[in-house]
């Protein structure tokens, strides 16, 4: 009796402390992926930081008439480099007392001290109006333009996937200071042990290629840290992949059960072309060229339609925003080489082909295949 009464009072107690370790995984790391705090580790983007840090204390320091924009895609780092920067600026003596820090949608001129102008949501590299993207600068009026263009500080997401599978394992790790070192251990090298899983690697590698956007990632993450509880204190490839489907979930997916054979016949070109070129953009003549490859060794099963109906199918994914184009279109060059993204990534296209009507079998299996087709 005694034994037995130990042994559920000890049971209760190591499930309070689970409690309490789970309660502080989940707010140190939802912290972590919902705020951009200044003590926040940057991703490949060092070299901005300097670049920015060292152009404030000329500025702070000195009195330098200086003037930056910070530009790059949503999720590249601007709020975190701008925090951390500002940060550590506030820090020094020497600039602090000389340091007015104005946050606006818009701009401020002062005399008496220095204002950091932050240009915020109202500005960003790219305004998309319709099919066409448009340079900030271009919609900039004169005066102000002529006091940014001359500095711009650019943050493109330049790292490569294996820089990514580290983002993954440190943003996802558990600080040394954790209070419970053993815990802290034990979480940490179950997240080694999930990079180690192939199923997992390749779950990442899709979203990569999908969207470089860290807080595309971050929010992956926290669906997966939502799913640990006392009784299952571990994230597992199963919750990685729940939350992957799961943050996949949209519209696009369904859009293709509505298309035809030729413009899924596209977006299965794109997709290998993705997996050979590892997400690199591609244009029209490419896809084409697939294309016409999967004609050739299945002319029985497809017809082979004229490159003008081809470029007018490609056009309506277009129109359906499973395509984007990367860059400016341009009088002079041909719309055949102008460079695209595929806005699905595999696991979409092959859940959308499962649900197909009358897809032929051929073209599945031109979707599940390896890149020998290629």
């Amino acid at each position: 009796m005694k034994t037995s009464a130990m042994s559920k009072r000890k049971s209760k107690e190591s499930c309070g402390a689970n409690a309490e370790c789970i309660s502080q995984v989940q707010k140190i790391l939802r912290e972590r992926f919902c705020h951009h705090y200044a003590t926040g580790k940057l991703f490949g983007i060092e070299h901005q930081y300097r670049h920015l840090l060292e152009l404030l204390k000329r500025t702070a320091v000195h009195g330098e008439s200086n003037s930056a924009l910070i530009i790059g895609p949503r999720g590249s780092g601007k709020t975190a480099l701008l925090n951390r920067v500002l940060k550590e600026v506030t820090e020094m003596k020497q600039v602090r007392e000389n340091l007015l820090e104005v946050h606006l949608n818009g701009l401020l001129q002062t005399n008496d001290k220095v204002a950091l102008k932050e240009i915020t949501r109202q500005l960003h590299l790219e305004n998309v109006v319709g099919d066409k993207v448009f340079d900030i600068l271009e919609l900039l009026e004169k005066r102000v333009k002529s006091r940014f263009s001359h500095r711009q500080i650019y943050l493109m997401n330049s790292f490569d996937f294996k820089q990514y599978i580290r983002i993954f394992k440190e943003q996802l790790s558990l600080p040394a200071e954790f209070p419970d070192e053993a815990f802290a251990k034990k979480w940490n090298n179950n997240v080694q042990h999930l990079l180690e899983d192939k199923s997992v690697q390749d779950m990442l590698r899709n979203l990569f290629h999908y969207t470089k956007d860290l807080r595309s990632l971050h929010l992956l993450l926290m669906l997966a840290v939502s799913n640990v509880t006392v009784h299952h204190p571990l994230i597992t490839a199963s919750d990685l992949h729940e939350a992957s489907k799961q943050y996949r979930t949209d519209s696009k997916a369904n859009i293709v059960h509505g298309l035809s054979v030729l413009e899924v016949c596209l977006i299965i070109a794109m997709k290998h072309l993705n997996d050979v070129y590892e997400g690199e953009p591609f244009n029209f003549q490419m896809v084409y060229n697939e294309f016409q490859k999967f004609i050739q060794r299945k002319a029985h099963c497809m017809y082979n339609f004229e490159k003008p109906v081809v470029m007018k199918a490609f056009e309506h994914l277009l129109q359906l925003e499973l395509v984007k184009p990367i860059e400016r279109p341009s009088v002079r060059a041909p719309r055949e080489y102008l460079l695209m993204k595929l806005l699905l990534d595999n696991n979409q296209i092959m859940d959308a082909l499962q649900a197909y009507p009358n897809c032929p079998t051929d073209v599945k299996q031109w979707a599940a295949s390896s890149l020998s087709w290629l």
